[in-house]
């Protein structure tokens, strides 16, 4: 009977995830309040009854993907804050860290930067929550560091609320820098490549869009880098007047 319910239980889990991943690939080109509940139970090949077993409806399924897109972000940065010491090293691993996680997790980072002032309220509200939430963690680890002569409460957790922000920005950035050489990650044939490969052939194409995108990447990583130090020192000056 156990071994029943288990399996039953792992079957549930697959279709929750199947469904999770379907949305995600649809939402590439489209906006959460656009897309058909049937549209994704096609793409997942099942009936539209199987999806309320998961979710109560798209809203529940966007709000599901905006805890799975934000929580690895969250365990990441902090990780960045506990674990970095001096500004320059902090503003370094930060930067980093961003980039990767918007390598690995494109469609996730799209999701949030479209959702996050997008049509679905439930979403929107989820996505500030989350954000409030990263905030609030930022502005602890800040605590120790800062004077709470000059830092009262609400002006730590303003320049909490100043790094989130930032780092929504340089990932939104980074994605954009990416969509805008889609041959650096292996679309072939992709249009964002297609003048360079009828010159110089598919691998020549993927070549000079990967050296493309690397020199966007670049550029918003330094630009990242900047103006995090511009915040640094701003935060260092803060009360000198």
């Amino acid at each position: 009977m156990s071994h029943r319910c288990g399996v039953r239980q792992a079957q549930k889990e697959k279709t929750r995830r199947a469904l999770l991943d379907a949305a995600l690939r649809l939402l590439e080109d489209q906006s959460l309040s656009s897309l058909g509940l049937r549209e994704v139970t096609r793409a997942v090949g099942v009936a539209p009854a199987a999806f309320y077993r998961h979710f109560r409806d798209l809203s529940d399924l966007g709000v599901a993907l905006v805890e799975e897109s934000l929580g690895s972000l969250h365990h990441m940065i902090g990780a960045i804050l506990a674990g970095q010491d001096g500004d320059a090293e902090r503003i370094d691993a930060t930067v980093a860290a961003v980039a990767e996680h918007v390598r690995r997790y494109p469609a996730h980072i799209r999701f949030i930067a479209r959702e996050r002032h997008g049509g679905v309220r439930a979403v929107r509200e989820a996505i500030a929550a989350e954000l409030d939430r990263f905030a609030d963690e930022v502005a602890t680890d800040f605590c120790p560091r800062l004077s709470a002569e000059d830092w009262p409460p609400e002006d730590v957790r303003m320049l909490a609320e100043l790094y989130v922000d930032h780092m929504v920005m340089t990932a939104t950035a980074f994605l954009e820098a990416q969509a805008e050489h889609p041959g650096a990650a292996g679309a072939s044939g992709a249009s964002g490549a297609a003048d360079v490969e009828d010159a110089v052939g598919p691998a020549g194409a993927a070549d000079a869009a990967g050296a493309a995108g690397a020199e966007d990447e670049r550029r918003v990583a330094a630009t990242a880098r900047k103006q995090l130090l511009l915040i640094s020192l701003g935060r260092h000056h803060w009360r000198d007047g």
